[in-house]
């Protein structure tokens, strides 16, 4: 009897369904189960994102030869752009849209983390990454820039030879697992019901954050598809898979290796893919970017208070940056941006509880849009490369 095949883009739409269909009637101490199992893979995942990055980004660089340094600044360069456009896009669309229908001077009081509410698991198991992901990220770039400078092969070995044990471990063990943890976090948010509730009270504002980020998507795969010669609408068709992987892990990081088949699938030299999908993951967050300023421009207006493009086009410059350190952990981009809005926009202990709140209720959708985008990078990248680089 033949085998049938099923793609991990239907294992995680099965996920996504059968999550929000049994967290209607599942008893609670059989849902702390998978949610137990969602901390240890969770904890498994921060771990591994470290090693992931050394791991993939290392070598790639050093295969890259001597014109590595230039590609690594380009791609840079054009991640942050992204990010950046994102932000001042956002803010041109929402400052055209909010003030329409938002109400203003709403009373606006400190919101609960809906994390709190969620169901715990039995017990967690501390696990450790051995780096920060900024430490990864940049003894990546010292290693492998070091690698394509020098002429010995003893440690290039030694790191290809890493690459093949931190695929083993995503195709063996992070990629089959995925779809139970996927299910694991929509059971859990279906359970508790509390980031629905926020969902709800900010609907307007997620529907427009929505078609901004499908808008964005499609300017970014616009712009990629022109300068490579490709169809845009199949490059972003091919992304899908990641979409929706990035939707239930809410994490650019764990979603690295279906965006890096992804990216392959859209005709990126693997060697280039590589190189700067597990890269983008780290630096780009335009999704993100592009809600964190949404919703501050939101809670700015229902508060009473000003929003100008003086005051926003700094803060939007400098989350750009600000976004590096988020990346791997969901709703680490909320996290990090939390001390530009206390000093560039005045946010209180109110207004940041509330964006917490807002952020981690839609957290996964602006992760998707992060990954997707990547995908439009390597695209650019690949074709910026050249035939010089193999």
């Amino acid at each position: 009897m033949k085998k049938i095949k099923v793609s991990l883009l239907t294992k995680v739409v099965i996920a996504i369904a059968a999550g929000v269909l049994f967290g209607q009637f599942l008893p609670g101490g059989i849902a702390r189960i998978f949610v137990t199992f969602n901390s240890l893979f969770g904890n498994v995942l921060s771990f591994s994102i470290p090693l992931i990055i050394l791991g993939l980004v290392t070598p790639a660089i050093g295969d890259l030869g001597k014109g590595a340094g230039k590609l690594l600044l380009i791609t840079a360069l054009i991640a942050y752009g992204s990010t950046v456009f994102s932000g001042f896009f956002t803010f041109l669309s929402g400052s055209a849209i909010f003030p329409h229908i938002l109400p203003t001077h709403t009373e606006l009081t400190a919101m609960e983390n809906p994390e709190d509410f969620m169901l715990t698991p039995y017990f967690t198991v501390n696990m450790p990454p051995l780096m920060d992901v900024m430490t990864a990220l940049l003894l990546s770039f010292t290693i492998g820039l070091g690698l394509s400078n020098i002429a010995g092969t003893t440690l290039r070995d030694s790191f290809t030879d890493f690459k093949e044990i931190i695929i083993k471990l995503i195709g063996v063990v992070i990629i089959p697992l995925l779809p139970l943890h996927i299910f694991g976090i929509f059971l859990n948010m279906t359970v508790s019901g509390q980031v629905m509730s926020i969902i709800t009270m900010f609907l307007k504002v997620i529907i427009v954050i929505f078609v901004l980020h499908v808008l964005l998507l499609l300017i970014q795969f616009t712009i990629a598809g022109a300068i490579a010669g490709k169809n845009p609408l199949r490059l972003l068709k091919n992304m899908l898979p990641a979409y929706a992987t990035a939707l239930g892990t809410q994490s650019s990081a764990a979603t690295i290796p279906v965006t890096l088949a992804q990216a392959i699938k859209n005709g990126v030299r693997e060697n280039i893919a590589i190189f700067t999908v597990p890269l983008c993951a780290t630096i780009h967050l335009a999704g993100s970017t592009m809600k964190i300023v949404a919703c501050a421009m939101a809670i700015m207006i229902m508060a009473g208070e000003p929003v100008t493009f003086s005051n926003f086009s700094g803060f939007i410059m400098m989350l750009g940056i600000t976004m590096v350190a988020a990346p791997g952990v969901p709703g680490g981009a909320i996290m990090a941006a939390l001390g530009i809005l206390q000093s560039m926009l005045g946010f209180n202990e109110t207004l940041q509880a509330l964006m917490i709140a807002l952020y981690i209720a839609m957290d996964s959708f602006g992760t998707a849009c992060n990954v997707t985008g990547d995908g439009a990078i390597a695209v650019v990248v690949d074709k910026i490369a050249g035939k010089n680089t193999p």
